[in-house]
């Protein structure tokens, strides 16, 4: 089972510290995202199950976490780029894809 390399631990380590700074109606994740940021934050062997849903939920935010990014938003002033980050970060998206090919192979 394959483990998020460092830049998608640290995204979702670093969403989960500035969650924890900002109010509680500023703050995104749901108790899966929590988990999920809390399993990649930690490095946990992911489950091609988990990388499914990775891409899936990547794929559902992308656009409105790319109109957030356009405005110069972040983790602290944005639930969806704060969400996203949470899951790994945009980069999960391709990363995990691959891991699905190879897995599938």
């Amino acid at each position: 089972m394959p483990v998020p390399p460092d830049y998608i631990r640290k995204a979702a380590k670093k969403a989960l510290e500035d969650r924890q700074g900002v109010a509680p109606s500023r703050r995104a994740g749901t108790l899966v995202g929590l988990a999920r940021a809390n399993q990649l934050a930690k490095g946990e062997n992911l489950s091609i199950n988990t990388l499914k849903r990775m891409v899936s939920f990547i794929a559902r935010h992308r656009s409105n976490y790319q109109k957030a990014k356009a405005e110069g938003l972040d983790n602290k002033t944005s639930k969806v780029i704060q969400a996203i980050n949470l899951w790994g970060g945009i980069r999960a998206f391709a990363w995990a894809n691959g891991e699905i090919r190879k897995a599938e192979k």
